[in-house]
């Protein structure tokens, strides 16, 4: 049945790709007989209930063998047809080109992105070690499944993987098990053109665990018994190295042809031939319908004892069962918001930011993370728990390293996971570094917060390298990623109540630097509508500064300059994206029609273009010179603001005012 199993897994991804007319066979095809071990005889997964909370997860890494993933799902039980099979990359169709998590029970993380995967999985098993340290009892293990992922050689080629594998090694995640399928292909041809490095042994020099398969196209046993050998070292990860053909079965086998595009209906029709498979498309054995059948009756078993453990386990242990609960189901504890405090200091806003977590974490203890090694300049330490190292599973704040990108990937894998709200701290500048893995997290949806520090030229005298001119714009640019840069500790309160509360984004907050005073007018609630009106002259404005962070306060120093000769509104605009999601009332009230606007922000101008006619900012890099200098010399001062307000004004005092909100969509 191994072999009659198998080859349906490869015929059924092929044929998937073959009817789509596009998409990567060769990946499915050659890993079918570890995934066929895998869901057949390894993991513990229930199809009816796929976020049972103890199942095993499984993680794609190589995700543009999505057709392998997807294959399985229908196979094992869950709720995927073999008509939707031949949906596959086309309109409306949840089986995406690459797995996306939101799309499709059973996909557990968003993949394409190479390296991604791998570390969403170091992730999940960081949260499961984490919440396993808070919730196992003696005897009644909660959190005792495995963490598996099937890599390729993209994915331990991109640096992401290096960092969090490296991160992996040091926290002894024992529950992870990797199988890396060394098939010695990549898109361009040989991996022996670019990779030649002895990947067994950068793994062990990281601390894991390294065992081989000679054949993993057809010794099941052999792939069976090295998982089974993972699984009883329990203070390393593992990876496995498990030799492939790519595209196994098809005439390009083993070369990179058979990797991205569809291997024809006449191989098709040839491999069925000769392994004894239905001719017609998409058709299954009824003895393989029936293996899988029955392979897909364990899972409610598997939850049916684990279920029986938690009763007892909740009569034992009501509170913690309860917390266990409420973590289930995704809810803030009760009065949480209680817990913001009200602050009143002269402080940089990276500092009003250490004081707000640190209120904030005893009252919301899902929240773990910490910085890249940059922790007394972030200050995101949380006091009221522990570092998280092997011997301390149950501590909240990570040590990174100087890892940003595995940083943020791993951090998707924690919020995948589920029960956490994970944070990852540097400066502003390497969001660069984290990008792709940030991009990841909006298209996936996932609750995760970056706390950035040192937001703008405000740096002075690091110099350009460090002043992140445009940062903002970049972030601004990603759909569902809410970008927030708080003017004072008011609204830094607001941030982290903003980010907490969105269960589907992540949230940048960028810090300052240089200290902030609290400002006349801020309001907590306000960072929620993304941009309010925090200074409203006695009479009717004649212009309007709208600012974010810092700049803020230059621009009520510049009012009050211009006072009370020139009335002048200052918009505070913490968060541009969720002023854009506002209702258009609201918009037209805080920007109305008629009024000129001039936009502030030590970054880019580029972007305020819809929100202003006129700009101060930064359109070139910044340079060394201590904070106050390099302001002045950008013009970003109450005196050069004051001065622009006035050219504004005068300059559309015989022109009609543009309108902003005014579109025919």
């Amino acid at each position: 049945m191994d072999t009659l199993s198998t080859n349906t897994i490869r015929i059924l991804a092929a044929e998937t790709v073959q009817k789509a007319k596009s998409g990567h066979p060769g990946a499915p095809m050659g890993c079918a007989p570890m995934t066929h071990v895998l869901f057949s005889k390894i993991m513990k997964y229930n199809p009816r209930n796929p976020s049972w909370v103890n199942r095993d997860r499984f993680v794609l890494s190589n995700g543009h063998g999505s057709a392998l993933l997807y294959t399985m799902l229908h196979l094992s039980g869950y709720d995927v047809t073999r008509d939707e099979l031949k949906t596959f990359r086309q309109y409306n169709s949840r089986l995406a080109g690459h797995p996306e998590n939101h799309l499709l029970p059973g996909v557990e993380v968003t993949t394409g992105p190479l390296g991604q995967g791998i570390c969403n999985a170091i992730g999940m098993a960081m949260a499961q070690a984490h919440l396993g340290a808070r919730f196992n009892r003696e005897g009644m293990d909660l959190f005792n499944h495995y963490v598996y992922a099937i890599v390729g050689d993209g994915c331990l080629q991109e640096g992401v993987s290096s960092e969090a594998c490296s991160l992996a090694g040091h926290l002894k995640l024992g529950r992870l098990i990797v199988l890396y399928d060394d098939n010695g292909i990549t898109i361009d041809g040989q991996t022996n053109i670019s990779f030649t490095e002895d990947v067994g042994k950068r793994f062990e020099a990281y601390g894991w665990q390294v065992l081989s398969v000679a054949d993993g196209d057809c010794d099941y046993a052999a792939i069976e018994a090295a998982i089974r050998e993972g699984q009883q070292e329990t203070a390393r990860p593992t990876l496995i190295k498990i030799r492939t053909t790519i595209g196994y079965g098809a005439s390009k086998e083993g070369t990179e042809k058979v990797h991205g595009a569809p291997i024809g209906d006449a191989d098709i029709a040839a491999f069925k031939t000769k392994h004894g498979l239905p001719a017609d498309p998409f058709s299954v054995l009824p003895e393989v319908e029936g293996f899988w059948t029955e392979v897909a009756t364990q899972g409610p078993r598997h939850e049916a004892d684990w279920s029986a453990l938690f009763a007892r386990y909740a009569a034992a242990y009501p509170e913690d069962a309860a917390e266990f609960e409420r973590l289930r189901r995704g809810d803030l504890p009760d009065g949480w918001e209680r817990a913001l405090p009200e602050i009143s200091e002269t402080v940089a806003t990276r500092k009003s930011s250490e004081m707000v977590l640190n209120a904030v974490a005893p009252a919301v203890p899902e929240l773990v993370g910490g910085s890249c090694d940059l922790t007394h300049s972030n200050l995101t330490f949380m006091k009221c728990s522990g570092s998280f190292q092997a011997e301390t599973p149950e501590g909240r704040n990570i040590r990174w390293g100087v890892r940003e990108h595995g940083c943020a990937a791993i951090c998707n894998g924690i919020a995948a996971y589920g029960m956490l709200i994970p944070y990852g701290a540097t400066f502003f500048v390497f969001a660069g570094y984290a990008l792709g893995a940030m991009r990841v997290a909006a298209l996936a949806q996932r609750r995760v917060i970056y706390v950035m520090t040192h937001d703008s030229i405000g740096v002075g005298e690091d110099g350009p390298t460090h002043q992140p001119v445009e940062t903002l714009l970049s972030l601004r640019a990603l759909p569902n990623l809410y970008t927030v840069r708080p003017a004072d500790a008011i609204e830094v309160a607001g941030a982290y109540a903003f980010a907490l509360q969105h269960k589907t984004a992540p949230t940048c907050i960028a810090l300052s630097r240089q200290n902030l005073p609290r400002l006349p007018g801020s309001q907590r609630d306000g960072v929620a509508c993304g941009a309010y009106i925090l200074h409203e002259p006695a009479s009717a404005p004649a212009a309007i500064i709208i600012a974010t962070g810092s700049e803020v306060q230059t621009a009520l120093d510049a009012v009050q300059r211009l006072a009370p000769e020139t009335a002048v509104r200052v918009v505070s605009a913490p968060c541009l994206e969720a002023f854009d999601e506002q209702p258009a009332e609201y918009r037209q009230r805080v920007l109305p029609e008629g009024v000129p606007v001039l936009s502030v922000e030590a970054a880019t101008t580029r972007g305020w273009e819809r929100y202003a006619h006129a700009h101060v900012g930064i359109d070139s890099f910044g340079i060394s010179a201590p904070a106050a200098r390099v302001f002045e010399h950008f013009g970003i001062t109450a005196e050069g603001l004051a001065a622009k307000t006035q050219q504004l004004i005068a300059f559309y005092a015989t022109r009609p005012v543009p309108p902003f909100f005014q579109a025919p969509w």
